[in-house]
């Protein structure tokens, strides 16, 4: 079934970008993205797959049940705004992220912070983010809400599975921290049952049911050389495991004297099989390359202008979900 899936993914790759892509070879025409536009492009991903629920704070505990059918309970009594209890509508903000594409489109990779502060790749059983808000200020609660979530739409239960916290540096970019559960009163913490998983959240913002990959070979860094003209300013690159449907690695540091992103932790096993992929924008659209690697110790990994092209958004998650 993987050997026909990666044919499938391979076909599909193919003839999207013989199709539907825009190849760049004139390199001394083109203008890099700036910033401002690579955030756009993202920001835009992310207000795709929002979703939007309104409820009575007085009507107290609430279900709502999302496209993916994650059942978000929350109880409106529990709410407050500048510490005071809130009455009257409510909106309810969420969004969740469980396949490749999607969280590569809105930058929300599964990197989670190690013991150590390094970061190494998370397997995900999703990413959430929950917000109520009224009249536009976001609101607190004071007694925790509930998600219920399907572990089919990431390969069924995992019992190693704990609860994330998502942390947004200044730059924007997210990692994970574990969300440790309050041994007192026994609030926040993930666990499985059945085919579900049920997570308790003790606040509002990024939330994500994850455990750390697991490879027993050597570690190394790596190394990845873009096109001339961008940086982690106007570009990102991250890394597939092949094998891994549920779980995106990114490169988050750029040394502008040398012009390379680095995955500087030493987490990446030396021989795996995998997809490195440069992003940015170009013209509203997404312009990337992907180049299937094995690591190397201490490996260099060249992207080039000739290898890049230009799809939508759409194409561009396809594409990403079927890597193998």
């Amino acid at each position: 079934m993987k050997n026909l899936k990666h044919i499938l993914g391979t076909l599909l790759v193919t003839a999207l970008v013989f199709t539907s892509c825009t190849k760049n070879d004139n390199d001394d025409l083109l203008i890099p993205a700036t910033a401002e536009e690579f955030n756009n492009l993202k920001e835009e991903a992310l207000e795709e797959i929002t979703q939007n629920f309104q409820f009575n704070a007085e009507d107290g505990s609430t279900t709502f049940t999302s496209e993916n059918g994650v059942e978000i309970t929350i109880n409106g009594n529990c709410l407050t705004k500048n510490g005071n209890t809130v009455t009257g509508a409510v909106n309810l903000e969420f969004i969740e992220l469980f396949d490749k594409g999607n969280m590569l489109t809105t930058n929300k990779p599964t990197m989670g912070i190690m013991p150590n502060g390094d970061k190494a790749l998370l397997i995900s059983g999703g990413e959430f983010f929950v917000e109520a808000t009224q009249n536009g200020v976001a609101l607190d609660t004071n007694c925790g809400f509930q998600l219920i979530i399907p572990a089919a739409l990431t390969g069924g239960a995992d019992n190693n599975m704990i609860l994330w916290n998502g942390i947004i540096d200044d730059d924007g970019n997210l990692a994970w921290a574990e969300n440790k559960r309050d041994g007192a009163n026994g609030q926040g913490g993930v666990f499985a049952e059945g085919n579900s998983y049920y997570a308790f959240l003790n606040s509002f913002g990024w939330s994500n049911v994850d455990r750390f990959y697991s490879d027993p070979r050597p570690k190394t860094t790596i190394l990845v050389d873009v096109p001339t003209g961008y940086d982690n300013t106007n570009s990102a690159v991250y890394l597939s495991y092949d094998g891994e449907d549920t779980g995106l690695a990114n490169l988050d540091t750029y040394d502008p004297v040398t012009g390379l992103f680095s995955e500087h932790y030493g987490q990446i096993p030396i021989g795996l099989e995998c997809h490195v992929i440069f992003v940015t924008e170009e013209n509203d659209n997404w312009k990337y390359a992907i180049k299937a690697v094995t690591i190397v110790a201490n490996g260099v990994i060249t992207i080039t202008e000739s290898e890049t092209a230009v799809v939508t958004e759409a194409q561009l998650t396809t594409i990403i979900n079927n890597l193998p």
